[in-house]
C-alpha cells in the first residue's frame, strides 16, 4: 500500500510525463518533501543512459545534439549564443525535450557575468563601486534579460581572488581581498538567484573556480597553483564559503591543479571540504572539457579513467566534452563505477531542476513579451550608466584639471576613444557593439554646441605603426585640453589573455609622450581589465580616470565625470604596481624580520626593498579620489575589550570639507599585533559608502565580532586568539586614524601587547 506522500509523488510523476498538463497539478518548487518524493520516483523510472544524460551538458557544436534531446539523454545545453535568437532556440530545444520518454526538461546555461544583452561594467569594475546594493541590481537586471530568453543558469560569479594582474581573468573577479570578494560574491548571488529560485526572472548561479585559480604561477592562465593551507583558508576559500552559506546552486571546480592535484579530480576538496564539511547540497559542474583534460594533467591514462576520477571526486556534470556520455555506461556495467554514485549525482541534478520550477513549467524561462519589456530597456540602460559611473576611479587630478568646462576646445585622441566593441569586454553574452555609446560620442553629446570637439586615433591598441601620431599632435595643438583614451581591448584581457608586461601596449606610450610634449593639459581615460603599470603617465599627465571596461553606457558615464555632472567615487579593488617586477603586490602582506622603513637610512641595505623602485605601489588598494575632499575624525571604540560572543562598535565622523556633494567609501581594517603565526599588516573587515553634501558630516559605525578576527591556525583549524588588535578607519588601505582593543578569551582578560614600531600602513 502506498503512503499518502508516495501517492502524491506518483501523481506528480504522471504530470511530468504529460506536457499538456504541465503546471496544472504540481506543488510549489519550494516544497522539499514533495521534491524528494517526486525525484526519487522519477529516478526509479530512468534507464542508465537517461541518467547519464542528465549528468551531461553538450554544446551547439555537437552534431547529434537534437537526437540526444529527443532520446532524453541530455541534461542541458548552452543558451548564450551571440548572434542567435536565443529565445527561439531555447524554446525549440525544450519542445524537443518534451518529446522524450520521460519529458525531463532541459536547462540552458552560459556565461552571464556582466549583462546579457544590456552590457554593464565588467565584474572587476563592479567591485570598484564598493556598492553591494548596486551590484545586486546589476546582476538581477542581467538575470531578468537572460531568463526572458530562456537561459536559467549562469556560470557566474567568478570569485577567484587574484593578486597578480598579469592573469587575464582578474577582469572577471573582485580583486585581491577576500572580504571585499565575499561581499561582492553575495551581492551577485542575490542578484542572480533572488529569494526564490523558481521565480521567472531569477536563475541558478555558479561559484567558480574552486579553488586557487587566481594564484596561477607566473600569472599565466591554466598554470599550476601552489598554496599553503593558511593562505588557502584565509584568502582563497572565504568567498566560496560565503556563497555556499548563502545558498549558491552550483560550484565549478578550477581547470587547474592545486598543490599537484587537478581540482576536477580532487575528492578531498570537492567531497571532503565542499560537501561534507561545508554542507553543500547543490550541483558540481566541471569546467569546459576539464574532465578529458585529466589525461593531459597526467593522472588519467584513458577517457574512462578521467570519467571515473571526476565522478568519484564529486563532479556531477560533464560540461561539453561528452566524456560521461561515452564512458560511464560501460564503467557502470562492468562494476568499476557504482550505480549509487550515478544516482546520487542525478538526484542532485533533478533537485536543481525542480527548484528552478522546470518540472512545473518547462517553458517558464522563455517569455517574448517580458523579453521585449526588459531587454535594453531604458531602466537597464540607466542602471548601466550609473554602474559605469560609480565604478570609475579618479587616480590623479592635479590642479583640479577635472571637471572640464564644456566651453573648451577638446581634443579626443586615442585608439579606444571611438571603439565600441572593446567596451563590451571578452565575455559579453549577447551584447552587440551597435548598442555601445563610445567615449567620443558621449563627450560630443555632453558638450553640445558649446564645445569644439576634435578627434584623432593616433595609433592602434597594438602594433608598431606610429604614422598617425603626427596628425594627433596637430589636433592637440589646436585644442585647450587633450583627452587621451588609452589601454587594452578585448584581445588583451580575459580568459587565455595573460600578459608578461603591464604597460600600455603597442605605440600608445609614444602617442602619450607626443601629446604631453605639446604643453596642453592632458587627461587620460584608461580602458583596461587589470591594474596597469602607468608610472610615466602618473608623472606627466594632469589627470587620470580609470574607467575599466564600462559596457554599453561607456560614453555617457565618462562624460558625466569629465564634465562634473557627477563626482568620481570608485575605489580600487586591486593594487596598482609601479612596475611589473613588484608583482604579486597587495596591501595585506606579511611583515618581515627586516622591514624597510622609508623614514630612515640606517641599515637600509639589509632590509626588504628593491634597489631600483620603491616598495610602495603606484596606487594602493581602496584608493580613489573625488572632486571634493573628506576628512576623518578620531576612531572611537565603545569598549576596550571584546569577549567571546560579544560585539564591539567602532565609529568615526566623516566630513565633506570640499565645496560639492560627493561619495566616499569608509573602510575599516584590523591588525593583530601578536599571533602564533605572522599576521598581515592589516586586513579589511568593513566598508560603507557615504554620500555627503558640501560641509556635511556623518558618523559611520562598524560592528566587530570575534568571528571577524578568525584565521587559520594550522592543526588547530580556523579560530581566534586572544590579544591586542589595532583598528584603522579611513578612505583607503593606508588609513592612519586608529584605536585598539583586546580580544579576551572569554574567561580572563589578556595583557595588552605594546604596538610594534614597524606596524604601519601597508606598502601594497
Amino acid at each position: 500500500m502506498y503512503s499518502r506522500l508516495s501517492v502524491r509523488a506518483l501523481l506528480l510523476l504522471a504530470v511530468v510525463t504529460s506536457p499538456a498538463t504541465a503546471g496544472s497539478a504540481m506543488p510549489p518548487p519550494t516544497d522539499p518533501a514533495a521534491m524528494h518524493a517526486f525525484v526519487n520516483h522519477l529516478l526509479a523510472r530512468m534507464t542508465l543512459r537517461e541518467k547519464i544524460g542528465q549528468l551531461s551538458i553538450a554544446g551547439a557544436d555537437r552534431k547529434d545534439l537534437q537526437q540526444l534531446i529527443r532520446d532524453g539523454r541530455l541534461g542541458g545545453t548552452n543558451g548564450v549564443l551571440p548572434g542567435q535568437d536565443v529565445l527561439a532556440y531555447t524554446r525549440k530545444l525544450q519542445q524537443l525535450a518534451m518529446q522524450s520518454r520521460l519529458k525531463i526538461p532541459l536547462w540552458f546555461m552560459g556565461d552571464v557575468n556582466h549583462g546579457f544583452r544590456t552590457i554593464f561594467p565588467v565584474p572587476l569594475a563592479l567591485a570598484a563601486t564598493w556598492d553591494t546594493a548596486l551590484v545586486e541590481r546589476v546582476q538581477h537586471a542581467a538575470a531578468a534579460e537572460a531568463t526572458a530568453a530562456g537561459v536559467d543558469w549562469t556560470f557566474s560569479p567568478m570569485v577567484d581572488i587574484s593578486r597578480d594582474p598579469r592573469w587575464g581573468r582578474v577582469v572577471e573577479g573582485a580583486g585581491e581581498d577576500p572580504f571585499l570578494g565575499a561581499a561582492m560574491a553575495r551581492a551577485q548571488l542575490r542578484g542572480f538567484q533572488g529569494h526564490n529560485l523558481a521565480a521567472s526572472d531569477t536563475m541558478m548561479a555558479t561559484a567558480k573556480h574552486f579553488v586557487g585559480y587566481g594564484a596561477v604561477e607566473g600569472g599565466r592562465d591554466y598554470n599550476a597553483t601552489y598554496l599553503p593551507r593558511g593562505l588557502l583558508h584565509d584568502v582563497y576559500l572565504p568567498p566560496f564559503h560565503a556563497l555556499v552559506n548563502a545558498g549558491v546552486a552550483a560550484v565549478m571546480p578550477a581547470l587547474t591543479t592545486l598543490n599537484d592535484m587537478p581540482s576536477t579530480a580532487d575528492r578531498r576538496l570537492l567531497t571532503g571540504l565542499l560537501r561534507q564539511r561545508w554542507g553543500f547540497h547543490g550541483v558540481i559542474v566541471s569546467d569546459y572539457d576539464a574532465i578529458p583534460e585529466l589525461q593531459q594533467h597526467g593522472i588519467a591514462a584513458t577517457p574512462a579513467d578521467a570519467a571515473r576520477l571526476a565522478l568519484a571526486a564529486g563532479v556531477d556534470i560533464d560540461l561539453h566534452s561528452g566524456t560521461y556520455l561515452a564512458q560511464l555506461p560501460a564503467l557502470v556495467r562492468n562494476g568499476t563505477v557504482p550505480i549509487g554514485e550515478i544516482d546520487d549525482a542525478v538526484r542532485r541534478v533533478l533537485d536543481a531542476k525542480y527548484r528552478l520550477g522546470l518540472f512545473q513549467d518547462p517553458f517558464r524561462y522563455g517569455d517574448a513579451s517580458r523579453a521585449q519589456r526588459v531587454t535594453l530597456s531604458p531602466a537597464h540602460r540607466a542602471l548601466a550608466r550609473r554602474a559605469a559611473r560609480e565604478s570609475m576611479v579618479l587616480l590623479k587630478n592635479d590642479r583640479n584639471t577635472l571637471p572640464l568646462s564644456p566651453r573648451l576646445r577638446i581634443a579626443v585622441i586615442g585608439p579606444l576613444a571611438d571603439d565600441r566593441k572593446a567596451m563590451l569586454g571578452q565575455m559579453s553574452a549577447e551584447g552587440q557593439p551597435q548598442d555601445v555609446v563610445p567615449i567620443l560620442e558621449g563627450i560630443r553629446a555632453a558638450a553640445g554646441s558649446a564645445a569644439d570637439v576634435a578627434y584623432a586615433q593616433g595609433v592602434d591598441v597594438e602594433g608598431a605603426d606610429g604614422s598617425g601620431i603626427a596628425a594627433a599632435v596637430q589636433v592637440a595643438k589646436a585644442a585647450d585640453v587633450a583627452v587621451l583614451v588609452l589601454g587594452e581591448d578585448q584581445h588583451l584581457i580575459g580568459e587565455g589573455h595573460s600578459r608578461s608586461r603591464l604597460g600600455l601596449p603597442g605605440r600608445q606610450r609614444d602617442l602619450a609622450k607626443a601629446i604631453v610634449a605639446t604643453g596642453k593639459p592632458v587627461v587620460v581615460v584608461l580602458i583596461n581589465g587589470r591594474p596597469l603599470s602607468i608610472t610615466w603617465l602618473h608623472d606627466h599627465v594632469a589627470a587620470i580616470l580609470e574607467a575599466w571596461v564600462p559596457g554599453d553606457e561607456t560614453g555617457p558615464a565618462v562624460a558625466d565625470l569629465l564634465f562634473g555632472k557627477a563626482s568620481p567615487s570608485g575605489k580600487l579593488p586591486m593594487t596598482f604596481p609601479r612596475d611589473v617586477g613588484q608583482v604579486p603586490i597587495y596591501y595585506a602582506h606579511l611583515e618581515t624580520g627586516r622591514p624597510w622603513d622609508p623614514t630612515t637610512a640606517v641599515s637600509r641595505h639589509y632590509t626588504t626593498h628593491y634597489v631600483d623602485v620603491p616598495n610602495t605601489p603606484l596606487y594602493p588598494f581602496g584608493y580613489g579620489l573625488s572632486y571634493t575632499r573628506f576628512s576623518y575624525g578620531q576612531v572611537h571604540l565603545d569598549s576596550d575589550r571584546l569577549k567571546a560572543g560579544g560585539v564591539l562598535h567602532a565609529s568615526v565622523r566623516v566630513t565633506n570639507i570640499g565645496d560639492r556633494r560627493g561619495s566616499d567609501v569608509v573602510q575599516l581594517y584590523t591588525h593583530d599585533r601578536v599571533a602564533t603565526i605572522s599576521p598581515p599588516v592589516r586586513l579589511l573587515k568593513g566598508f560603507q559608502r557615504v554620500t555627503l553634501a558640501a560641509g556635511a558630516s556623518q558618523e559611520v559605525r562598524f560592528t566587530i565580532r570575534p568571528a571577524d578576527l578568525a584565521f587559520y591556525r594550522g592543526n588547530r583549524g580556523m579560530g581566534t586568539e586572544a590579544g591586542t588588535y589595532d583598528v584603522y578607519i579611513g578612505g583607503d588601505s593606508r588609513a592612519t586614524q586608529s584605536g585598539h582593543f583586546v580580544l579576551v578569551d572569554g574567561s580572563a582578560p589578556t595583557k595588552v601587547t605594546p604596538r610594534r614600531t614597524q606596524t604601519r600602513a601597508p606598502a601594497g
